[in-house]
């Protein structure tokens, strides 16, 4: 497994590119309603910074200097009353309406974030499902659960506060330096100074902040991945007494997301403290410049005379409402300074997101179909939407509008096949393997011998190296992905059960199923006996896999969804590995019945389960070393002998 640190040089440089992909999926869904979010935003902004230009106008309204004697005079009250009525009304107005912005735009965006999620949530689940078998192969199952946690928290986050956050201080800051060149461009060029300095504190600090803000996101996924591995694993943990090494390891990840964590705040906790302070300095600096600039009557430099020349602003207005824009400025860029890390954190997720949903779908360039077919009385056969049992290839030639249906009796052809997990490392070599329609073909070898994989390229799992494999005379790769795998029923060894009843876990085979050939199957299989007994029945709830139930039982039920699915060709690997010799002999009689005029591919380790098989192939890393029926195996005494009269099975 990775470390934390050995990903996020590459997430930090795609920063800037994940941004407006992120923004142009937001727009996808929400782009008037956030057009409006910014309208209303732009109305708060406007609002909050009233106060900057309605403040000098107040004090010249009240006041007035003597540009000699530089004396200032307060004027009557009689003669500024209406003055200052109509400044209240227009002050209050642009407050209220600035209160009402706000409260809009906080309920759009409530529903903006949530729906924008449920949608990402979704998406990001179906594309999880159009995706191969070889991606969960190679990615953790810990780290793709994190995307669907941290990373669209992160998102959530980003989209709900920073993003509103960032636009609001733009427009403020833009406004603010625009007011501060209009009043006065010494004052300005002073504070500009100074927030050229506190960017260079942001880069340093606030860089490093958002640096471990990124590793610690990243962190947090592998504990989780790997609190998910060991809840799940737990009674290997126990059995081997792994308790210690376990503890260790999970200890070894924890300080690592100490250490990210501890840095990213301590980073970001020193941040605010130093804006702040300088912040205070630089608002000392401007008032007393200020006082200096109103000393000396240095005033002419400014954007208001250049559109004005009579504009002149009594000075210590000037000096006023500088002051106050300074701390409004400061503390903007450190608000926007401390949400930086939100942003690096948001941007890290989203590209872990998009690396998800951009990745290579399943290819699927099928265009044969299987669909219910019967028999006319000519012998022709006739497409229909009845369940007759009876299954036909619907084959749509290419090159021609010729339609030709192929009865699927369910032969199977391995011809010269080369596979391999790595282009650069084969596992399986000059397979051929020959299943007629009815017969039952079994896969035995060690470990790694390569009896799962062959199993797995019937199913189109993944795409074959050299070779072909043909599916009643058509080459799978012709036959669309989602039929080809109706056509087959599988039951693995690692059982998985889902969250829901009994009934619903075997109809999984076949959603259409009714009540009655859900049973049915349940006798098939023979777990008729003990799902009745369950505390509900068919009904009884099942969760956590199962786990209310003995491997042996979930074992059954994996044969009666297998047996509802009623498919033409069955797989079995190890399918019945986790049930005792008792009750072994009552499935194998019901897996008789169920294999009946289909071809059944068995894996097995246990060679007493296979003697009945039509073939037996014995394979040796990768390769069919021996084939033939149990007895003509027997006669040849090589390694199928050697195995089955050893006082061993095969491991």
């Amino acid at each position: 497994m990775p470390g934390p640190r050995s990903i996020k040089a590459k997430l930090t440089k795609e920063n800037l590119k994940t941004l407006p992909k992120l923004l142009k999926y937001l727009f996808k869904f929400y782009k008037w309603q956030m057009i409006l979010v910014f309208f209303l935003l732009t109305i708060v902004a406007i609002a909050s910074t009233s106060s900057s230009v309605f403040l000098p106008i107040i004090i010249n309204t009240i006041s007035y200097t003597d540009p000699l004697t530089k004396i200032t005079y307060i004027n009557s009250f009689d003669s500024i009353k209406n003055d200052l009525i109509i400044i209240a009304i227009v002050l209050a107005s642009i407050h209220v309406l600035g209160v009402i912005a706000a409260i809009l735009y906080t309920q759009i965006m409530a529903f903006i974030s949530q729906g924008f999620l449920d949608k990402l949530r979704k998406d990001m689940f179906n594309k999880m499902e159009k995706l191969p078998i070889s991606y969960f192969d190679r990615t953790p199952h810990g780290d793709i659960m994190s995307r669907y946690t941290n990373d669209v928290d992160a998102i959530r986050q980003f989209i709900s506060q920073t993003l509103l956050q960032a636009y609001q201080a733009i427009l403020t800051i833009v406004f603010v330096v625009f007011m501060m060149l209009f009043y006065s461009i010494w004052l300005a060029l002073i504070a500009f100074a100074g927030v050229f300095i506190i960017t260079k504190i942001i880069k340093h600090i606030g860089g490093n902040s958002a640096k471990y803000f990124m590793k610690q996101q990243t962190s947090t996924g592998y504990v989780e991945g790997y609190i998910e591995e060991m809840m799940n694993g737990q009674k290997v943990i126990k059995v081997f007494n792994h308790e210690e090494e376990s503890k260790q390891k999970f200890d070894e990840l924890n300080d690592n997301l100490y250490l990210d964590a501890k840095n990213a705040n301590y980073y970001g906790n020193i941040l605010m403290p130093i804006l702040n302070n300088f912040g205070n300095l630089l608002y000392i600096i401007i008032a007393i410049v200020g006082i200096i600039l109103f000393a000396f009557n240095s005033w002419n430099l400014s954007i208001g005379r250049l559109f004005d020349s009579t504009y002149q602003y009594v000075g210590i207005a000037v000096v006023v409402v500088f002051l106050g824009m300074t701390k409004q400025f400061t503390q903007t860029i450190a608000n926007v300074s401390q949400q930086m890390s939100m942003i690096a954190m948001a941007m890290a997720g989203a590209a872990r997101i998009f690396n998800l949903l951009e990745q290579k779908e399943e290819y699927d360039d099928g265009y044969v179909t299987l669909v219910q077919t019967k028999i006319k009385e000519d012998g022709s056969i006739e497409e229909t939407n009845e369940r007759t049992h009876n299954w036909a290839w619907k084959y749509q030639h290419r090159t021609s509008d010729k339609l030709e249906y192929v009865e699927l009796k369910g032969d199977i052809l391995l011809d010269n096949v080369d596979f391999g997990y790595y282009e650069d490392k084969l596992v399986l070599h000059n397979i051929d393997v020959y299943a007629h329609p009815g017969q039952q073909i079994a896969l035995v070898g060690a470990t790694g011998a390569g009896k799962t994989t062959i199993t797995n390229l019937i199913n189109r799992f993944y795409d074959l190296a050299d070779g072909k494999v043909r599916y009643d005379g058509i080459n799978i790769n012709k036959i669309k992905k989602s039929d080809l795998r109706k056509s087959l029923a599988i039951v693995l060894q690692d059982t998985n059960l889902f969250t829901g009843t009994v009934m619903e876990n075997i109809r999984y085979g076949r959603l259409d199923a009714t009540d009655e050939e859900v049973i049915e199957a349940s006798k098939i299989a023979n777990a008729y006996d003990f799902i009745t007994r369950l505390p509900e029945g068919f009904n009884t709830m099942l969760t956590h896999n199962g786990a209310n139930l003995s491997q042996g039982q979930r074992q059954l039920i994996a044969i009666a969804r297998a047996a509802c699915a009623d498919a033409p060709v069955m797989i079995l690997d190890e399918a019945t590995s986790s049930i005792d010799t008792r009750t072994e002999a009552l499935v194998q009689e019901g897996m008789d019945k169920l294999m009946k005029g289909r071809t059944v591919f068995v894996i097995a380790h246990r060679l007493s389960t296979v003697r009945n098989s039509d073939c037996i192939m014995v394979l040796d890393k990768g390769r069919i070393i021996e084939r033939g029926t149990h007895d003509d195996l027997l006669a040849k005494k090589g390694t199928y002998y050697r195995l089955y009269t050893g006082a061993f099975e095969l491991e």
